[in-house]
């Protein structure tokens, strides 16, 4: 079957065409430092009866070969409420939201179980990471969720992460795993998510209506010619809450913080080697920008800012012609009540705005560090936070 790229899309021939980024495209996950991966219920479950540990075996033996090639890897894992729905012995998954999170809470514990046993005989440790939608739109625990889940991969251990369907309402459910796992793309900021289903990546037509319907090979995440092709999202299976649809949505979030998305066929034995390989393997959706180009624009287009840094020359330097990151001591003064995380703007002592980013310090706390070196926010804070005030990553000159 040959793979084929949107008929909407530029030919080959031309510069900006999508066929010319496949060699890019697929070269770039060789190099790709953090991988996110979600592993749908299709794949992790025996036909809707629990877990299948043999198949959680196979992945974790996967997952750890990449592991062990460098590569930061973070789980989503599926599976918890069919797990449940075995285990409390229901004829099939429950639709009140209640029952459903009795279940998920029943077979969180099977879940996390297998595959920290799986891991194990990696010599790697797995921590378990539940979320709800809520935790990541406040900015205050979406930073504790990034800080935590950052520290977890320095140590090494493989996070499995699952929508906390046991406090979730429908109001701030996910939804679906595949969403999740590109927010936590987002909340990383990693170089590729991977969502890996029972199929062999987002084809032309159908395929239940068209067998030999082409596979898209690669495309950009906004095409608009893909929103057909996906179809509406209306054929979830009995046991999980995704499709084509909420795969190529969650491309498309994954898109805005600069990571690429692959939608590959997990049953497939070896294929995540082989996509790190460069195996022209299901369906590669492409950011139109890099990683650090869409966090800056985001930074510097979407957000107002909450408050003033006043920092000295030697800060404004630093940051216009080294590229730098702003640290505490060229912070002359504090103007506004912000908070971590926040937006804030970098003024020389003019008052003209040079730049504008994420502060690791509200208010009061850069006010008391501001001056001082970043080896002694410890002494001065109480605790060890970021060295830096504005990371350069999260900085954005103006």
């Amino acid at each position: 079957m040959t793979a084929q790229t949107p008929s909407g899309m530029a030919s080959g021939a031309e510069v900006q065409g999508v066929t010319a980024l496949v060699p890019e495209g697929r070269a770039r996950l060789a190099g790709a430092r953090r991988w996110v991966v979600k592993i749908g219920s299709s794949l992790l479950t025996s036909s809707g009866r629990g877990l299948d540990r043999g198949a959680i075996e196979r992945w974790a033996a996967e997952l750890a070969a990449l592991r062990g090639l460098g590569h930061e890897v973070v789980l989503v894992s599926s599976g918890a409420v069919a797990e449940g729905v075995l285990r409390l012995g229901l004829a099939q998954r429950p639709e009140r939201i209640h029952q459903l999170q009795a279940a998920a809470a029943v077979g969180q514990m099977g879940l996390i179980q297998a595959w920290e046993t799986a891991f194990s005989r990696h010599g790697l440790h797995t921590a378990l990471v539940l979320l709800t939608h809520d935790d990541l739109s406040d900015r205050r625990r979406y930073l504790n969720a990034r800080s935590t889940l950052r520290t977890l991969l320095d140590h090494g251990v493989i996070p499995v992460i699952n929508e906390n369907d046991t406090v979730a309402t429908d109001e701030i459910r996910f939804g679906d795993n595949d969403s999740l796992g590109a927010l936590v793309a987002n909340l990383l900021e990693v170089d590729v998510l991977v969502l890996l289903t029972d199929q062999a990546g987002l084809r032309e037509r159908d395929p239940r209506l068209d067998a030999a319907a082409p596979r898209i090979s690669v495309a950009l995440a906004s095409d608009p010619a893909l929103d057909v092709m996906a179809g509406d999202g209306g054929a979830a299976g009995a046991l999980g809450r995704g499709g084509m649809y909420t795969k190529l949505r969650a491309a498309r979030l994954a898109a805005r913080s600069g990571a690429c998305t692959l939608i590959a066929n997990g049953q497939e034995a070896g294929i995540i080697g082989r996509l790190k390989a460069g195996s022209d393997e299901g369906t590669l959706l492409l950011p139109e920008t890099g990683r650090l180009a869409a966090r800056k624009r985001w930074i510097a287009g979407h957000l107002q800012t909450r408050g003033t840094v006043i920092v000295d020359a030697g800060a404004v330097a630093a940051l216009r012609e080294h590229g730098r990151s702003l640290l505490a001591v060229g912070v002359i003064d504090v103007v506004g009540d912000f908070e971590r995380g926040e937006v804030v703007s970098c003024c020389d002592e003019s008052g003209l705005e040079v730049a504008r980013g994420l502060v690791n310090y509200g208010a009061d706390e850069t006010g008391r560090i501001r001056g001082r070196a970043s080896r002694e926010i410890m002494s001065l804070l109480g605790y060890a936070g970021e060295p830096e005030l504005m990371h350069r990553d999260n900085l954005v000159l103006v």
